[in-house]
């Protein structure tokens, strides 16, 4: 198992009601199957589920990278600007 560090920014950390969590990974999982761990846990996410973007260890990740051990993973949604 990988334990790694969950941050939430802006309405993901309403949806999960913190602003972090620590959660136990198989070894190998991915972004994505990160996400849907999270989306089974917080059904409120799936709905911005193609939308929230990643970055481990402070690096943007896509859904089929494998997250490495003990790593940090920040989640947030789409951001606009004007």
């Amino acid at each position: 198992m990988n334990e790694v560090k969950v941050l939430f920014f802006a309405t993901l950390k309403e949806y999960v009601g913190a602003k972090s969590l620590q959660m136990e990974l198989p070894a190998g999982a991915t972004i994505g199957e990160l996400k849907n761990r999270l989306i089974d846990d917080y059904p409120r996410l799936a709905k911005m589920r193609e939308s929230i973007m990643a970055a481990v260890n402070r690096e943007y990740a896509a859904d089929d990278l494998q997250i490495p051990a003990h790593a940090e993973v920040a989640l947030f949604p789409p951001v606009s600007g004007g």
